[in-house]
């Protein structure tokens, strides 16, 4: 029982150990941190890679830059913390930025080309820790971009909730409170609202 307990605590721990500068190589993985809208993923992010900063490591985080609703350059939560970020059209880019570097923080995943897969693959592959973060479904509770296949190549997969404005459940849906139609619809609180399974199936009856 003891040691059955050891090495599960031992599991939680080490995706939270960053790459020591003694070891004789670096190993790399893949996080993602996922859920809906207002349920944190960003807040988680910044959280890491701000650990991976403390840790003297060398950090680079990249948004799409389609996201501009904080900050051009930014990547900020809805509790306003930021970091800074290099915004990028294509996933590809970010190989070009990442030379060199630790740990490589990619925030709202979902709004990135498939190509982000690989991308992440590469990067874990030459010993880089990788930590996304994004939707993992959209307004209508489909998966959403590349997200499905990062989180089944990932190492390690966080999902986190919100809290259903409705009935106060834990929420696991962004449901789209506007008329405007399209995948892809910037927005905050005046467009979005967190949703229980239940609230959200109910919502389309109206």
């Amino acid at each position: 029982m003891f040691e059955d307990t050891f090495f599960s605590d031992a599991k939680l721990i080490i995706m939270f150990l960053e790459n020591s500068q003694y070891h004789q190589k670096k190993k790399g993985w893949i996080e993602v941190v996922c859920g809906s809208m207002f349920s944190g993923k960003t807040e988680e992010l910044i959280r890491r890679i701000k650990r991976a900063q403390y840790a003297k490591q060398k950090i680079e985080i990249f948004k799409p830059s389609v996201d501009s609703r904080y900050h051009e350059e930014d990547v900020v939560s809805h509790n306003a913390n930021s970091i800074s970020s290099t915004p990028v059209a294509h996933s590809s880019a970010i190989l070009l930025y990442a030379d060199g570097v630790d740990v490589v923080g990619i925030d709202e995943a979902q709004f990135f080309d498939t190509e982000l897969v690989q991308v992440c693959n590469t990067l874990a592959n030459q010993g880089i820790r990788v930590i996304i973060a994004g939707l993992d479904t959209d307004y209508l509770g489909k998966p959403f971009g590349p997200m499905p296949a990062l989180m089944a190549i990932a190492e390690y997969v966080t999902k986190v909730h919100a809290i259903c404005v409705k009935c106060g459940s834990l929420a696991n849906h962004s449901h789209r409170t506007t008329t405007q139609i399209g995948l892809v619809v910037l927005g905050e609180t005046d467009s979005y609202e967190p949703l229980c399974r239940d609230c959200f199936h109910e919502s389309f009856k109206k």
